[in-house]
């Protein structure tokens, strides 16, 4: 019986984490982030004891697998609709280098070495930091990587393109590391006849070309 009892409680609890990880969204299959991990490992240790526990009832493991569902999904929502509660979630990217300079601070902010840095850059087929237009360490972990463009091809700064309005909000950061400011940025705006700016979704500019996107278009 013991083994029986072991085996169903398997399946059933199989099934819950499975059906756990869809309702909690795609988004936490295909990255993780700090919050994610630690809800990935609960939910693993809190399965593994109602495996090896079958005298317990298995109500008592399922309820706290339940309420940190319920909890990431909670907080999902958050990051989703306000910009402070995602960075203070899920954190912001941070530019390692910059016109193939490493910014030293933004890498011991992080505890990112030079090692971590160099393996990442090998793993994309670069051999030379002067190369590297923008390196982003991306809240995931992940190193995203602009290359320099060949001569004669278009500009640098249409290599990347920072977004300057994210979800109605602009990003003064941003602004500051383009040379411009909020003034500039509403009144180019107004120009192409957009005056609301929390109706903006996400917005950008590349070689002084403007790309806006709308919220609910």
């Amino acid at each position: 019986m013991d083994l029986l009892e072991i085996a169903i409680r398997t399946v059933v609890l199989y099934g819950v984490i499975i059906i756990i990880f869809r309702l909690m969204g795609k988004r936490e299959i295909g990255e993780l982030n700090v919050l994610d991990l630690v809800v990935f490992l609960m939910l693993s240790e809190l399965a593994v004891v109602a495996i090896e526990k079958p005298d317990k009832p298995i109500v008592h493991q399922l309820t706290p697998m339940i309420l940190l569902m319920v909890l990431q999904i909670v907080l999902a929502f958050l990051s989703l609709k306000s910009q402070k509660a995602r960075k203070m979630l899920d954190g912001e990217p941070s530019i390692l280098i910059r016109g193939g300079k490493v910014d030293e601070v933004q890498m011991r902010k992080q505890r990112y070495n030079f090692d971590d840095l160099l393996m990442q850059l090998r793993e994309k087929d670069i051999g030379d930091i002067r190369d590297v237009e923008y390196a982003i360490l991306e809240p995931s972990g992940k190193l995203s990587v602009f290359r320099k463009p060949q001569k004669g091809n278009v500009d640098t700064k249409a290599v990347f393109a920072l977004p300057l309005i994210i979800d109605g909000t602009i990003q003064d950061d941003h602004l500051e590391k383009i040379g411009k400011t909020n003034l500039w940025l509403r009144q180019k705006l107004r120009e192409l006849g957009y005056k609301d700016i929390t109706q903006i979704s996400y917005c950008t500019v590349q070689n002084d070309e403007f790309f806006v996107d709308l919220k609910d278009e």
